[in-house]
């Protein structure tokens, strides 16, 4: 339990993330399947709460959805509780699009948004015509 509460004493974690600590540690199977369903039940951990402020911390990052699908995807979180998340989020588009503000339309700008996880469409939509315009000609 002592390192259960070190765990969970410095930041949030998933119940997937403190199993796998505790069995680094190795703590024998049924103590660490006790310590977390006793920290659960208690609300010290807690999957909703940590994944919608993973969520809400990696889109004030820049991150897309697919990178906050994947990060708590990595982390144990359930597939409902992630589209939970990610719906509760602003639009990927809306913050897409502030980021073209900033750094300006162009392929470099929709490289950058690619590598930080958003999708197609929110690329297409927040870049739109000036990617389109710098793209070479297609030669048939």
């Amino acid at each position: 339990m002592a390192k259960a509460a070190s765990v969970i004493r410095r930041r949030d974690v998933s119940t997937a993330e403190l199993d796998t600590r505790l069995e680094r540690a190795h703590v024998d199977p049924a103590t660490r399947g006790e310590v977390v369903e006793r920290l659960s039940a208690a609300g010290a951990v807690d999957d909703v709460r940590f994944a919608e402020q993973r969520a809400r911390g990696l889109a004030e990052r820049n991150a897309g959805d697919l990178l906050i699908r994947h990060d708590l995807a990595a982390r144990g979180i359930s597939m409902e509780t992630i589209d939970a998340c990610i719906e509760s989020l602003e639009p990927e588009t809306a913050r897409a699009q502030r980021l073209v503000e900033r750094r300006g339309a162009g392929p470099k700008t929709a490289r950058y948004l690619t590598g930080k996880g958003f999708s197609e469409d929110a690329i297409e939509s927040a870049c739109g015509e000036a990617v389109a315009e710098d793209a070479p000609p297609v030669v048939r």
